[in-house]
């Protein structure tokens, strides 16, 4: 406190309040402030430390986007071809039925899974019994913490043409069994169904809960007071008051909207489904690991990175704009 009355005390008096002086200051302050929290800044070097090496770092690998990217000659060695890979993407046959499965894959995610966590967080805030309450959570919890592959797995043995639950459950009503997973028509809802709203729908539900607990309990009080019942305080108390929650997520889920997550998608589809499977980010696999075309698969990453930014941006001022709630 001494040294900060000091600092404050020679800024006062600093002839004439110059440049060279305020930076002298400021510079004090920084002194002083690591000097005070010196243990809490230590504690965050491994943090940027990570962020450094695991992310930012590898960022630089985005120049073979714009190079004929030889493995051998690496980085330095390989020619540069400007803007040649981005140009091959586009005009490949690929391009608008990635586009058209991506954009498809999002829309049906969030108009189906983005509100499940909603209604569910909605439905257990208005549960008495806490035990039940408590159970149900649990419940819709697990599924968060099983593997992917696991989950696929799951999925792929519950489908099965021969020994599959649904497909015995067909068989005993008369049916003819289906092979589901070799259907290009019904992958989207299987994807949705499992992955997006079986396995997520528990952690997505956390957040909402969280913001329902912030809400002031007297204002149910006085809703019961004036003869509001359950499902009126829900959509006049508590849909608004999460509302700023499911804004910001919405805005977090729109910035992918040009991306879908490759690994469920790989371990499910065939190139018999490719016609309604294959996104993006599953072409910049199989065309940049799997065929050896690191730097169109580069490219493809980043062209989506940049759409998905251009994307949030824009998603950021029309919300601060309408909404008054955003991102930043």
């Amino acid at each position: 406190m001494r040294t900060e009355a000091m600092l404050e005390g020679s800024a006062k008096t600093a002839p004439g309040h110059n440049g060279g002086t305020t930076r002298r200051t400021l510079a004090g302050k920084v002194i002083f402030h690591l000097r005070r929290d010196l243990l809490l800044y230590l504690m965050l070097i491994p943090v940027l430390a990570y962020y450094v090496i695991f992310v930012y770092k590898p960022m630089g690998g985005l120049a073979i986007a714009f190079q004929d990217y030889s493995l051998f000659k690496g980085i330095r060695g390989s020619e540069w071809v400007g803007f040649e890979n981005f140009e091959r993407f586009f005009r490949s046959p690929y391009f608008f039925r990635n586009l058209k499965n991506t954009v498809l894959m999002n829309v049906c995610q969030t108009l189906f899974a983005f509100p499940a966590p909603i209604i569910l967080a909605l439905m257990l805030n208005e549960v008495r019994n806490y035990a039940y309450k408590r159970w149900i959570q649990t419940l819709t919890y697990l599924p968060y913490f099983v593997s992917v592959v696991v989950v696929a797995g799951i999925v792929t043995n519950f489908l099965a043409p021969t020994n599959g639950f649904i497909n015995i459950v067909l068989d005993k009503l008369g049916f003819d069994k289906i092979y589901f997973l070799t259907l290009p028509e019904m992958f989207r809802p299987i994807y949705i169904i499992s992955f997006d709203i079986w396995q997520n729908i528990g952690i997505g539900a956390i957040i909402y809960i969280a913001a329902l607990a912030g809400i002031n309990p007297e204002l149910y009080e006085a809703a019961g007071m004036d003869g509001a019942g359950r499902w009126r305080k829900m959509w006049n108390i508590s849909l608004p008051g999460i509302m700023p929650t499911v804004l910001i997520l919405l805005l977090l889920n729109i910035s992918n909207f040009i991306q879908v997550g490759h690994e469920a998608i790989i371990l499910l589809y065939q190139p018999v489904t490719y016609e309604t499977a294959d996104v993006f980010s599953t072409y910049a696999y199989r065309t940049g690991l799997a065929q050896g075309n690191y730097d169109l698969g580069a490219a493809v990453g980043l062209f989506t990175n940049t759409v998905g930014l251009v994307l949030v941006v824009i998603a950021n001022w029309v919300s601060r704009r309408f909404a008054g709630n955003g991102l930043w």
